[in-house]
């Protein structure tokens, strides 16, 4: 493979995130308070996109929060370089709430383990579950999403790049070679 291969189109995306909303809403019903919390950075943007698709089915509006999950990966420290802090707004409603993790891709599982640990700084909500866009296996850690987008098959040597119009002036899911080291 020497090219990016397209995964999802702007419109294939949309119709995901539109299912996704369907399948929290199916899953959960409408009691409760439900907390989406995307993980810096793109996650952030799905949890945006996701809440306005959410608040327009449901009787109570959905809360928002982002997380930066940098100081809690297990990897950081043998980088070789500090960590780029994003923001972290996590709402005071997460202690008891449902809350959904946001991301765009699940490859290791350990973004999630990261996010896990960092949200319970927080507080300790009811339930914690995970949402992703695209899941593209080759897990470190027994971790699953509750809410997959679209499933892909790939090898090590390649990596799945997700614009978002709101960073990348575009929406679309890429599949790609990685770049030699």
């Amino acid at each position: 493979m020497s090219e990016a291969r397209t995964i999802l189109t702007a419109k294939e995306m949309a119709r995901t995130l539109e299912r996704l909303a369907s399948e929290v809403i199916e899953r959960r019903g409408e009691g409760g308070p439900l907390v989406l919390v995307g993980i810096q950075r793109r996650g952030v943007d799905l949890a945006r996109r996701l809440k306005q698709l959410l608040d327009a089915r449901l009787p109570a509006p959905v809360v928002l929060g982002q997380l930066d999950i940098n100081l809690y990966r297990d990897d950081w420290s043998s980088l070789g370089i500090a960590p780029a802090i994003s923001h972290t707004e996590i709402p005071a409603a997460i202690e008891g709430a449902s809350v959904i993790l946001v991301d765009d891709v699940l490859y290791s599982g350990r973004t999630t383990r990261a996010a896990l640990e960092a949200i319970l700084d927080f507080g300790r909500p009811r339930r914690v579950e995970l949402l992703v866009l695209i899941d593209r296996g080759h897990r470190e850690l027994p971790i699953q999403a509750d809410y997959v987008g679209k499933r892909v098959n790939t090898s090590a040597a390649e990596r799945v790049d997700v614009l978002v119009a709101e960073r990348d002036e575009q929406d679309k899911v890429l599949l790609r070679p990685k770049a030699a080291a």
